[in-house]
């Protein structure tokens, strides 16, 4: 009996000292990472301006403009930047230029993160089917449900139009999305996923498949895991029609031989641009074309790039009845339907070599540039930064970790040697600095697709935000010339002008070879689903003298420092105001 207690004793002795030794190698763990997360958000919080990135600009311009490279070489006397030098001659920028408004940026991440992730898990809860049929079609829709269907991502049926939400997809918006481009059908999938067409799926599934909720609206069917919950779209009212935009692309020289160019045709007596447009629509073809009594229908094509317009008073007439079949002249009209030679995309197979960032300063078009390079491409690109609203709006490498290798490249706004030096080479987007405050400004306030308010511009928020946040746009690009391994610079306003070279040379960068029919879809899906909406102001200055000042002194001091690494000079756009 002694025996056994003594046992006991001392296997009780062993597991106090165990749960003590846990309990304390848990407290050091907690303390480590607490530590650790309070020297990077310093960290983060400094890359505006840290030591190597105090910008001392010129005291003095010789002339209002960028500065003449030959005026470079006998510089007035004054603080100056030295690209490429371990340090600067001059201290840092004074406490107007401190980086509380870039820790305040990564503050908003982090919560960001967090309030996403949480709410990401959460909606992944599985939707059982027992007790879902009879709440299954509860809400009011105004399409005709048709089924579940099998939908294979390889070759889907429904692919005229695809739209994400993976917050608010409703059926109804849904329905709405696809009747306003002219589809028959919509379909739903994931509980998100939003697809159109005008023919129904080949292979029907069990109604019992489709049990994925809607992430916006509870108690009605959105799909399931490669299903598809398909409605016939309802047709749209007088003024909802108007919405279903057909735009007027110009009047060019017709092909040699329509027939083989345009793989639908239509010849109509008392032909209208709307009899064609609405043929071509339900063709599912992006363009109409007119030439007399004929209706044409296709894509933009290497024998048809719609780059080299003609006169319009060559095609005058040729949209009614009295215009003459067999012109060298056509009416060319952009439909309601998306060009879907592009949309498909997908992570990479396997692990890239290359580690890719496309780096730029918050504002200057990063997601435009991430769309066109995942519709030229075919793959996804990533992100350092973990964006709800962007991935539900499509780009699913949101979700993929940034250093997973699955992504084409890595969207990044950070600068500083240690983040530069982990890529193999970069993608270095710039932006006229008075455009990215802005839309940095308006991105804060309103989000990606809003505009600030007038309270917004003129509260004392705004000339803080330009005095931090002009010196982090010239401290961004000086970091990345100076830490970067293999850049290619790319400048905002030159790949608006000159999308197709400009996307050609990024897209050979990236080490990747597209057909000239794909990069022409992406011209004709330029746009993508990011373009600012609403009231902008007409005539809008809210700079003043002194942040002009401030701004032109950076201009400059980075059109110098790109000069000094064989670059292009900034472009003309960004002469000083």
């Amino acid at each position: 009996m002694a025996k056994a207690f003594f046992r006991l004793q001392k296997f009780l002795r062993r597991t106090q000292f165990l749960l003590f030794f846990l309990t304390a190698a848990y407290l050091m763990a907690g303390s480590l990472l607490l530590l650790q997360r309070t020297r990077l958000v310093i960290q983060q919080g400094s890359r505006g301006t840290s030591a190597n990135l105090a910008l001392p600009a010129p005291d003095t311009m010789a002339r209002v403009g960028i500065v003449d490279p030959r005026t470079l070489q006998n510089p007035q006397p004054g603080p100056r930047l030295l690209v490429g030098m371990d340090a600067l001659q001059e201290p840092a920028l004074d406490q107007r230029h401190s980086p509380r408004w870039l820790v305040s940026r990564n503050s908003e991440l982090r919560q960001l993160r967090r309030r996403w992730f949480h709410r990401f898990i959460s909606d992944q809860e599985p939707v059982h089917a027992a007790g879902f049929q009879a709440r299954k079609h509860a809400a009011e829709h105004t399409g005709t449900y048709v089924g579940c269907f099998s939908d294979d991502a390889r070759e889907r049926t429904l692919k005229g139009a695809v739209f994400y939400d993976l917050r608010k997809m409703t059926v109804s918006h849904c329905q709405e999305a696809c009747a306003e481009r002219a589809y028959t059908y919509a379909g739903l999938a994931y509980g998100a996923e939003c697809y159109c067409g005008n023919k129904l799926p080949a292979t029907a599934s069990k109604p019992e498949e489709c049990n994925s909720e809607c992430r916006g609206e509870k108690g009605s069917v959105c799909g399931g895991v490669n299903r598809l919950s398909v409605y016939r779209v309802e047709e749209l009212r007088a003024g909802a029609r108007r919405r279903r935009s057909v735009i007027y692309r110009g009047c060019f020289r017709a092909p040699e031989n329509l027939t083989d160019t345009f793989p639908a045709s239509l010849i109509q007596p008392n032909l209208t641009v709307e009899m064609c447009s609405e043929f071509c629509s339900k063709k599912e073809f992006p363009l109409a074309v007119i030439r007399g009594r004929e209706c044409h229908c296709g894509y933009p094509t290497r024998q048809f790039s719609l780059h080299d317009s003609a006169d319009g008073l060559l095609c005058s007439g040729m949209h009614n009845a009295s215009g003459t079949a067999g012109g060298k002249y056509c009416l060319v009209y952009q439909t309601p339907v998306q060009d879907t030679r592009c949309t498909d995309r997908k992570f990479l197979t396997t692990k890239s070599n290359v580690f890719v960032a496309l780096s730029s300063f918050p504002g200057a078009g990063n997601t435009w540039a991430r769309h066109l390079i995942e519709h030229a491409t075919g793959y996804y690109t990533g992100s350092y930064y973990f964006d709800g609203a962007l991935y539900n709006k499509g780009f699913k490498g949101e979700k993929d970790h940034w250093r997973s290798r699955r992504t084409i490249c890595v969207k990044t706004h950070e600068s500083g040697k240690t983040e530069i030096e982990m890529f193999d080479s970069a993608i270095l987007l710039i932006r006229n600095p008075y455009k990215s405050l802005m839309a940095e400004f308006n991105r804060k306030y309103a989000g990606h697709l809003g505009y600030a308010t007038d309270r917004n511009w003129k509260s004392k928020e705004w000339p803080d935000f330009v005095n931090s946040y002009a010196s982090w746009w010239a401290s961004h690009v000086l970091d990345w010339l100076k830490y970067g391994k293999r850049l290619l610079v790319v400048h905002y306003e030159e790949l608006k002008q000159s999308l197709l070279p400009k996307l050609k040379e990024m897209v050979e960068f990236l080490n990747m070879t597209v057909t000239e029919d794909r990069l022409l879809c992406v011209e004709n899906n330029r746009d993508g689903n990011f373009k600012r909406s609403g009231a902008k102001q007409k005539d809008f200055e809210p700079f003043t003298q002194e942040m002009k000042d401030l701004i032109n002194k950076y201009i400059l001091t980075v059109d110098e420092a790109l000069r000094g690494k064989n670059f292009t000079g900034l472009p003309r756009e960004y002469v000083p105001r």
